[in-house]
C-alpha cells in the first residue's frame, strides 16, 4: 500500500538473528506496526497464484490492494493440500493443470513486486518446497520479494534448520495454532515463529463456516494474552460479521475459500474481478475501524 511507502526501502537488509528478531526490517513487521498506530487490523486474502490466469491473479492482488487489503497470503499449488477444503483443493488443481510451478509463481510475485511493495507470503506445504530443496527455496523467494513462508504441515519440532535459513535470508517463518495445540506446543510456536501467529479458527479444514467454535474467544484471547507476536485468524473467516468478531481479540483476519470460490467461477474476468471486489469491500471495512 503507498502508506508503507518509504519504510519499505531497507527491507531485508541486515536482517539477522532467531525468532521473533528477524522481524526487524520485514514488509509484514512494519505493516503491524503501521496498523497498531492507527488501532486498525490486517486484512490477509488468500489466493491461489495462477487462478484463473496469471496475468489475472497480478491484477486481483493490485486491486485488493486497492480496496486495503495488508498482506497477501500467495498459495503455491500443491497436489495434497490436506488441510485445504474443496474449493482451496480444487483450485490448487487447477494451478497445477495450468502449468504453475516455481518459476511462474516467483514470475507473478516479480510482476507484482514491479508494482506493489505489499507483503506476500508463500502459502504452502512442506513436500513441495522440500521437493524444491528448502534452502534454496527460500533464497528464490527471497530474491522474488516474497517477505515470509507459512507451510501448514512444517511441525515447528523440526523447523530449526529451516528457521535458521530463513532468517539468515529475512523471511518470516509463520506457524499455525488449532484450538487442539497444546500449550507447550503453543508456546514454542511462539518462541520460534516471526511475523504473526496464524490461528485457526476451528477444528477441520478451510471452507466458509456460518459460526465459530463454542470456545472461539476464550482460546483466541488466552493466546493472544501471551503473545507478543500479533495472531491472525483464518479458516473459516467469510463475512463482515466474522471478522469484526476477529477484530475484537486478534490483530487481523485471513480469508481464503470464500475469495477462492469467486476465482473459479466461469465468467470474463473483468466481471470474475468485479465480482471479486465487491465480495471484498465489506469484510476489509471491519478491519480499518478504530480498535483499542
Amino acid at each position: 500500500m503507498s502508506s508503507l511507502g518509504d519504510s519499505t526501502k531497507s527491507v531485508g537488509d541486515g536482517v539477522k538473528g532467531p525468532g521473533a528478531s528477524v522481524a526487524k526490517g520485514n514488509r509484514i513487521d512494519a505493516v503491524f506496526a503501521r496498523l497498531k498506530e492507527k488501532k486498525q487490523k490486517a486484512f490477509i486474502p488468500y489466493l491461489v497464484a495462477g487462478v484463473p490466469g496469471r496475468k489475472e491473479t497480478v491484477e486481483m492482488v493490485l486491486e485488493l490492494e486497492k480496496l486495503g487489503a495488508d498482506i497477501i497470503e500467495f498459495g503455491y499449488p500443491f497436489s495434497d493440500p490436506m488441510a485445504d477444503g474443496v474449493v482451496n483443493q480444487a483450485a490448487a488443481n487447477k494451478a497445477l493443470e495450468l502449468g504453475v510451478d516455481a518459476e511462474a509463481y516467483f514470475g507473478m510475485v516479480a510482476d507484482i513486486r514491479a508494482k506493489s511493495q505489499i507483503p506476500l507470503i508463500v502459502f504452502s506445504y512442506l513436500n513441495p518446497i522440500y521437493k524444491y530443496g528448502m534452502e534454496a527455496f527460500a533464497v528464490r523467494a527471497k530474491a522474488a520479494g516474497m517477505d515470509g513462508l507459512l507451510l501448514v504441515d512444517m511441525p515447528v519440532e523440526e523447523a530449526d534448520a529451516f528457521r535458521k535459513v530463513c532468517d539468515r535470508e529475512g523471511l518470516a517463518l509463520i506457524f499455525l495454532a488449532a484450538p487442539t495445540t497444546t500449550p507447550a506446543r503453543l508456546a514454542k510456536m511462539l518462541q520460534s515463529g516471526s511475523g504473526f501467529l496464524y490461528y485457526i479458527s476451528r477444528t477441520g479444514i478451510t471452507g466458509e463456516r456460518d459460526t465459530f467454535q463454542q470456545d472461539f474467544e476464550a482460546k483466541l484471547g488466552a493466546i493472544k494474552a501471551g503473545s507478543k507476536l500479533p495472531v491472525v485468524v483464518g479458516f473459516g473467516i467469510s463475512t463482515p460479521a466474522h471478522v469484526r468478531t476477529v477484530c475484537r481479540l486478534a490483530d487481523g483476519a485471513v480469508v481464503g475459500s470464500a475469495l477462492v470460490r469467486r476465482t473459479m467461477e466461469d465468467k470474463p474476468f473483468p466481471a470474475m474481478l468485479a465480482d471479486l471486489k465487491a465480495f471484498a469491500a465489506p469484510l476489509i471495512s471491519p478491519t480499518k475501524e478504530s480498535w483499542t
